[in-house]
Protein backbone atom coordinates (compact mmCIF):
# COMPACT_ATOMS: atom_id res chain seq x y z
CA UNK A 1 0.00 0.00 0.00
CA UNK A 2 0.91 3.23 -1.09
CA UNK A 3 1.40 5.80 1.76
CA UNK A 4 2.24 9.84 1.57
CA UNK A 5 4.31 11.60 4.16
CA UNK A 6 5.85 14.75 4.97
CA UNK A 7 9.31 14.04 6.65
CA UNK A 8 10.83 17.48 9.06
CA UNK A 9 14.35 17.30 8.32
CA UNK A 10 16.94 19.90 9.57
CA UNK A 11 17.15 20.99 6.15
CA UNK A 12 13.75 21.41 4.40
CA UNK A 13 10.56 19.38 5.06
CA UNK A 14 10.28 16.79 2.00
CA UNK A 15 7.53 14.56 0.45
CA UNK A 16 7.82 11.56 0.12
CA UNK A 17 5.73 8.00 -1.38
CA UNK A 18 6.30 5.14 0.70
CA UNK A 19 5.24 1.34 -0.22
CA UNK A 20 5.49 -0.72 2.58
CA UNK A 21 6.83 0.07 6.56
CA UNK A 22 9.11 -2.52 6.28
CA UNK A 23 12.21 -4.27 4.24
CA UNK A 24 15.28 -3.43 2.46
CA UNK A 25 14.97 0.18 1.47
CA UNK A 26 14.57 1.17 -2.40
CA UNK A 27 14.98 4.92 -2.61
CA UNK A 28 13.72 6.30 -6.08
CA UNK A 29 14.93 9.79 -6.90
CA UNK A 30 12.60 11.38 -10.09
CA UNK A 31 14.01 13.31 -13.08
CA UNK A 32 13.31 16.95 -14.42
CA UNK A 33 9.80 18.16 -15.02
CA UNK A 34 8.46 15.06 -13.25
CA UNK A 35 8.36 14.26 -9.64
CA UNK A 36 7.62 10.85 -7.10
CA UNK A 37 4.69 9.66 -8.73
CA UNK A 38 6.35 9.16 -11.50
CA UNK A 39 7.80 5.96 -9.93
CA UNK A 40 4.41 4.66 -7.91
CA UNK A 41 3.86 1.94 -10.06
CA UNK A 42 7.42 0.69 -10.07
CA UNK A 43 6.94 1.05 -6.61
CA UNK A 44 3.85 -0.58 -6.10
CA UNK A 45 5.47 -4.09 -7.84
CA UNK A 46 8.42 -4.39 -6.08
CA UNK A 47 9.28 -7.69 -4.56
CA UNK A 48 8.49 -9.04 -1.17
CA UNK A 49 11.13 -8.14 1.41
CA UNK A 50 11.54 -4.21 -0.42
CA UNK A 51 10.16 -1.28 0.74
CA UNK A 52 9.85 2.29 -1.51
CA UNK A 53 10.66 5.62 -0.78
CA UNK A 54 10.51 8.30 -3.19
CA UNK A 55 11.13 11.82 -2.42
CA UNK A 56 9.68 15.32 -4.14
CA UNK A 57 13.42 16.93 -4.59
CA UNK A 58 14.19 20.49 -3.50
CA UNK A 59 12.50 22.35 -6.56
CA UNK A 60 10.01 19.91 -7.15
CA UNK A 61 6.45 18.45 -6.30
CA UNK A 62 4.97 18.88 -2.60
CA UNK A 63 8.34 19.33 -0.95
CA UNK A 64 9.03 22.64 0.49
CA UNK A 65 9.80 25.82 -1.87
CA UNK A 66 13.35 26.13 -1.32
CA UNK A 67 16.25 27.80 -3.07
CA UNK A 68 18.42 25.41 -5.55
CA UNK A 69 21.93 26.79 -4.91
CA UNK A 70 23.68 26.03 -8.45
CA UNK A 71 26.92 26.99 -7.81
CA UNK A 72 27.46 23.75 -5.50
CA UNK A 73 26.29 21.64 -8.54
CA UNK A 74 23.94 18.85 -7.15
CA UNK A 75 25.07 18.92 -3.00
CA UNK A 76 21.52 20.73 -2.33
CA UNK A 77 19.92 17.49 -3.19
CA UNK A 78 22.73 15.12 -1.99
CA UNK A 79 22.75 16.94 1.52
CA UNK A 80 18.83 16.44 1.26
CA UNK A 81 18.95 13.29 0.68
CA UNK A 82 21.23 12.43 3.47
CA UNK A 83 18.91 14.62 5.71
CA UNK A 84 15.81 12.64 4.63
CA UNK A 85 17.98 9.46 5.08
CA UNK A 86 19.58 10.24 8.93
CA UNK A 87 15.81 11.21 9.74
CA UNK A 88 14.26 7.84 8.64
CA UNK A 89 16.92 5.79 10.46
CA UNK A 90 18.80 4.01 7.34
CA UNK A 91 22.07 2.97 6.87
CA UNK A 92 22.11 0.96 3.80
CA UNK A 93 19.67 0.71 0.67
CA UNK A 94 18.95 0.28 -2.65
CA UNK A 95 18.22 3.59 -5.10
CA UNK A 96 17.14 3.97 -8.73
CA UNK A 97 17.04 7.05 -10.05
CA UNK A 98 15.65 8.38 -13.60
CA UNK A 99 17.02 11.11 -15.55
CA UNK A 100 18.27 14.29 -13.66
CA UNK A 101 17.32 11.76 -10.73
CA UNK A 102 19.93 9.44 -12.79
CA UNK A 103 22.70 12.01 -13.19
CA UNK A 104 22.47 12.42 -9.35
CA UNK A 105 23.21 9.21 -8.13
CA UNK A 106 27.28 9.39 -9.54
CA UNK A 107 27.62 12.35 -6.97
CA UNK A 108 25.72 10.65 -4.62
CA UNK A 109 28.11 7.95 -4.61
CA UNK A 110 30.81 9.82 -4.62
CA UNK A 111 29.26 11.04 -1.22
CA UNK A 112 28.44 7.53 0.38
CA UNK A 113 28.93 4.71 -1.95
CA UNK A 114 29.48 2.38 0.88
CA UNK A 115 25.73 2.74 1.97
CA UNK A 116 24.27 2.17 -1.49
CA UNK A 117 23.76 -1.43 -2.19
CA UNK A 118 23.08 -1.17 -6.12
CA UNK A 119 22.87 1.83 -8.00
CA UNK A 120 20.11 1.52 -11.25
CA UNK A 121 20.22 4.30 -13.74
CA UNK A 122 17.40 4.87 -15.82
CA UNK A 123 18.53 7.31 -18.91
CA UNK A 124 20.61 9.23 -16.98
CA UNK A 125 21.93 12.68 -17.80
CA UNK A 126 25.35 12.31 -18.05
CA UNK A 127 27.83 12.72 -15.52
CA UNK A 128 29.45 15.63 -16.84
CA UNK A 129 26.03 17.58 -17.14
CA UNK A 130 23.84 19.01 -19.75
CA UNK A 131 24.74 20.93 -22.67
CA UNK A 132 28.31 22.81 -23.34
CA UNK A 133 30.08 19.96 -23.53
CA UNK A 134 32.16 17.50 -26.13
CA UNK A 135 33.97 14.37 -26.63
CA UNK A 136 33.45 11.70 -24.14
CA UNK A 137 35.84 12.92 -21.53
CA UNK A 138 32.76 16.17 -21.68
CA UNK A 139 35.72 18.77 -22.70
CA UNK A 140 33.63 22.16 -22.52
CA UNK A 141 33.12 24.07 -25.91
CA UNK A 142 34.29 27.15 -24.41
CA UNK A 143 35.58 28.42 -21.01
CA UNK A 144 32.07 29.98 -19.68
CA UNK A 145 30.24 26.95 -20.62
CA UNK A 146 27.93 28.53 -22.91
CA UNK A 147 25.26 26.09 -23.63
CA UNK A 148 24.39 25.11 -19.98
CA UNK A 149 21.92 26.22 -17.26
CA UNK A 150 19.14 27.77 -17.59
CA UNK A 151 19.31 29.97 -20.28
CA UNK A 152 18.62 26.99 -22.66
CA UNK A 153 15.13 25.76 -21.70
CA UNK A 154 12.25 26.96 -23.81
CA UNK A 155 10.95 29.95 -21.96
CA UNK A 156 7.41 29.41 -23.68
CA UNK A 157 7.61 25.85 -21.60
CA UNK A 158 8.83 27.34 -18.60
CA UNK A 159 6.00 29.57 -18.64
CA UNK A 160 3.10 27.43 -19.31
CA UNK A 161 4.22 25.17 -16.90
CA UNK A 162 3.78 27.99 -14.18
CA UNK A 163 0.70 28.24 -15.64
CA UNK A 164 -0.39 24.95 -14.98
CA UNK A 165 -1.67 24.88 -18.86
CA UNK A 166 -3.09 21.42 -19.89
CA UNK A 167 -3.81 22.05 -22.71
CA UNK A 168 -1.86 20.90 -25.98
CA UNK A 169 -2.55 24.19 -27.96
CA UNK A 170 1.30 25.18 -28.64
CA UNK A 171 2.92 22.33 -30.65
CA UNK A 172 6.36 23.66 -29.46
CA UNK A 173 5.32 24.24 -25.49
CA UNK A 174 2.18 22.92 -24.31
CA UNK A 175 3.92 20.77 -21.00
CA UNK A 176 1.26 17.88 -22.33
CA UNK A 177 2.91 18.22 -25.97
CA UNK A 178 5.85 17.48 -24.54
CA UNK A 179 5.71 15.24 -22.78
CA UNK A 180 3.72 12.92 -24.92
CA UNK A 181 6.38 13.74 -27.72
CA UNK A 182 9.44 13.03 -25.34
CA UNK A 183 9.05 11.91 -22.04
CA UNK A 184 8.22 8.53 -24.11
CA UNK A 185 8.19 7.29 -27.77
CA UNK A 186 4.76 8.49 -28.75
CA UNK A 187 2.16 7.27 -29.94
CA UNK A 188 2.52 5.47 -26.41
CA UNK A 189 0.79 7.28 -23.63
CA UNK A 190 0.42 6.13 -20.13
CA UNK A 191 -2.94 4.87 -19.12
CA UNK A 192 -2.97 8.21 -16.19
CA UNK A 193 -1.59 10.48 -18.41
CA UNK A 194 -3.28 13.30 -16.45
CA UNK A 195 -1.58 11.92 -13.39
CA UNK A 196 1.82 12.45 -15.28
CA UNK A 197 0.93 15.72 -16.66
CA UNK A 198 -0.07 17.14 -12.72
CA UNK A 199 3.55 15.67 -11.68
CA UNK A 200 5.02 17.47 -14.52
CA UNK A 201 3.33 20.89 -13.87
CA UNK A 202 4.32 20.54 -10.31
CA UNK A 203 7.65 22.00 -10.48
CA UNK A 204 8.55 25.38 -9.16
CA UNK A 205 9.01 27.89 -11.82
CA UNK A 206 10.66 31.29 -12.03
CA UNK A 207 13.49 32.89 -12.57
CA UNK A 208 15.52 31.41 -9.28
CA UNK A 209 13.60 28.33 -9.85
CA UNK A 210 13.28 26.60 -12.63
CA UNK A 211 14.58 26.78 -15.68
CA UNK A 212 16.66 29.04 -13.34
CA UNK A 213 18.93 32.88 -14.26
CA UNK A 214 21.38 32.97 -17.00
CA UNK A 215 24.33 35.32 -18.07
CA UNK A 216 24.61 36.21 -22.02
CA UNK A 217 27.76 35.31 -23.60
CA UNK A 218 29.78 35.67 -26.87
CA UNK A 219 29.64 31.96 -27.50
CA UNK A 220 27.04 30.12 -29.36
CA UNK A 221 24.01 29.77 -28.04
CA UNK A 222 25.06 32.97 -26.73
CA UNK A 223 24.07 31.84 -23.14
CA UNK A 224 26.11 30.37 -20.18
CA UNK A 225 24.98 29.64 -16.67
CA UNK A 226 23.65 31.48 -13.24
CA UNK A 227 23.79 30.47 -10.44
CA UNK A 228 19.95 29.32 -9.02
CA UNK A 229 18.19 26.33 -10.23
CA UNK A 230 18.02 23.01 -11.02
CA UNK A 231 19.09 23.26 -14.45
CA UNK A 232 21.88 25.19 -13.76
CA UNK A 233 23.00 22.55 -11.02
CA UNK A 234 23.56 20.17 -13.74
CA UNK A 235 25.61 22.32 -15.57
CA UNK A 236 29.39 20.86 -16.46
CA UNK A 237 30.21 24.40 -14.92
CA UNK A 238 29.29 23.08 -11.45
CA UNK A 239 29.46 19.30 -11.62
CA UNK A 240 32.20 18.47 -13.81
CA UNK A 241 34.44 17.67 -10.90
CA UNK A 242 32.21 14.99 -9.43
CA UNK A 243 33.28 12.96 -11.90
CA UNK A 244 36.89 11.96 -10.99
CA UNK A 245 34.97 11.09 -7.47
CA UNK A 246 32.83 8.71 -8.33
CA UNK A 247 35.13 7.28 -10.69
CA UNK A 248 37.72 6.70 -7.49
CA UNK A 249 35.24 6.66 -4.82
CA UNK A 250 36.56 3.73 -1.92
CA UNK A 251 33.34 2.11 -2.32
CA UNK A 252 31.97 0.92 -5.55
CA UNK A 253 28.13 -0.29 -5.59
CA UNK A 254 27.26 -2.31 -8.67
CA UNK A 255 25.49 -0.27 -11.37
CA UNK A 256 22.91 -1.28 -13.38
CA UNK A 257 22.12 1.16 -16.59
CA UNK A 258 18.99 0.87 -18.57
CA UNK A 259 17.94 3.51 -21.60
CA UNK A 260 15.91 3.71 -24.58
CA UNK A 261 17.39 3.00 -27.88
CA UNK A 262 14.86 5.83 -28.98
CA UNK A 263 15.33 8.21 -26.13
CA UNK A 264 14.97 11.76 -27.57
CA UNK A 265 16.37 14.02 -24.31
CA UNK A 266 19.41 11.80 -23.26
CA UNK A 267 21.20 10.64 -26.45
CA UNK A 268 24.31 11.20 -28.68
CA UNK A 269 21.90 13.66 -30.79
CA UNK A 270 19.96 15.43 -27.94
CA UNK A 271 16.91 17.23 -29.25
CA UNK A 272 17.02 19.61 -26.27
CA UNK A 273 20.84 19.64 -27.16
CA UNK A 274 22.13 23.37 -28.82
CA UNK A 275 24.52 21.24 -30.42
CA UNK A 276 22.01 18.81 -32.35
CA UNK A 277 19.68 21.72 -32.91
CA UNK A 278 22.60 23.84 -34.75
CA UNK A 279 24.06 20.72 -36.61
CA UNK A 280 19.88 20.59 -38.33
CA UNK A 281 19.76 24.25 -38.63
CA UNK A 282 16.94 25.03 -36.33
CA UNK A 283 19.13 27.82 -34.29
CA UNK A 284 20.88 30.39 -36.30
CA UNK A 285 24.40 31.63 -36.15
CA UNK A 286 25.71 27.34 -35.88
CA UNK A 287 29.46 27.43 -35.52
CA UNK A 288 29.77 24.26 -36.85
CA UNK A 289 30.52 20.52 -35.57
CA UNK A 290 34.20 21.66 -35.08
CA UNK A 291 33.41 24.26 -32.28
CA UNK A 292 30.11 23.17 -31.07
CA UNK A 293 29.72 19.63 -31.87
CA UNK A 294 26.49 16.98 -30.76
CA UNK A 295 27.34 16.72 -26.98
CA UNK A 296 27.58 12.77 -26.76
CA UNK A 297 25.65 11.89 -23.59
CA UNK A 298 25.57 8.67 -23.79
CA UNK A 299 29.09 7.61 -25.03
CA UNK A 300 29.98 10.43 -21.50
CA UNK A 301 27.72 7.99 -19.21
CA UNK A 302 29.79 4.91 -20.94
CA UNK A 303 33.10 5.86 -20.33
CA UNK A 304 32.43 7.19 -17.14
CA UNK A 305 30.91 3.96 -16.08
CA UNK A 306 34.04 2.25 -17.84
CA UNK A 307 36.04 3.81 -16.01
CA UNK A 308 34.50 3.09 -12.99
CA UNK A 309 34.69 -0.37 -13.86
CA UNK A 310 38.06 -0.24 -14.49
CA UNK A 311 38.76 0.85 -10.87
CA UNK A 312 37.60 -1.78 -9.15
CA UNK A 313 33.13 -0.92 -9.99
CA UNK A 314 31.04 -2.79 -12.28
CA UNK A 315 27.94 -2.06 -14.31
CA UNK A 316 25.63 -3.06 -16.98
CA UNK A 317 24.12 -1.71 -19.84
CA UNK A 318 20.27 -2.60 -21.12
CA UNK A 319 19.28 -0.90 -24.00
CA UNK A 320 15.46 -1.16 -24.65
CA UNK A 321 14.10 -1.10 -28.62
CA UNK A 322 11.39 0.76 -29.46
CA UNK A 323 11.64 2.81 -26.45
CA UNK A 324 12.16 6.20 -25.43
CA UNK A 325 13.32 8.61 -22.05
CA UNK A 326 11.73 6.38 -19.60
CA UNK A 327 12.04 2.39 -19.77
CA UNK A 328 9.93 2.01 -17.05
CA UNK A 329 6.77 3.58 -17.72
CA UNK A 330 6.77 2.88 -21.24
CA UNK A 331 8.06 -1.05 -20.97
CA UNK A 332 7.28 -1.85 -16.91
CA UNK A 333 7.05 -5.75 -17.27
CA UNK A 334 10.67 -5.82 -19.35
CA UNK A 335 11.62 -2.86 -16.58
CA UNK A 336 11.11 -5.23 -13.81
CA UNK A 337 12.50 -8.24 -15.05
CA UNK A 338 15.64 -6.79 -15.36
CA UNK A 339 15.53 -4.34 -12.12
CA UNK A 340 13.92 -7.16 -10.07
CA UNK A 341 17.08 -9.53 -10.19
CA UNK A 342 19.20 -7.35 -9.85
CA UNK A 343 17.99 -5.85 -6.42
CA UNK A 344 17.30 -9.80 -5.09
CA UNK A 345 21.06 -10.24 -6.20
CA UNK A 346 22.78 -7.70 -4.17
CA UNK A 347 20.61 -7.70 -1.01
Amino acid sequence: MLTNKTISTPRLKQFVRFFRESGTPVFFIHGNGSSSFFWEETMQNLPEGFRGIAPDLRGYGDTEDQLIDATRGMADWVADFQALREALGIEQYHIAGHSLGGAFLFPLIAEEGERVLSATLVAPGSPFGFGGTKDEKGTPNYADFAGSGGGIVNPEFAKLMGEKDRSSDNPQASPRVVMNTFYWKPPFKPEREEEYLSSLLSQKTGDTRYPGDFVPSENYPFVAPGNYGPINSTSPKYIGASVEKFIHAEAKPPVLWIRGAEDQIVSDNSLFDFGTLGKLGLIPNYPGEDVYPPQPMVSQTRYVLEQYQRNGGTYTEVVFDDCGHTPFVEKPEQFLTRFHPFLENHK
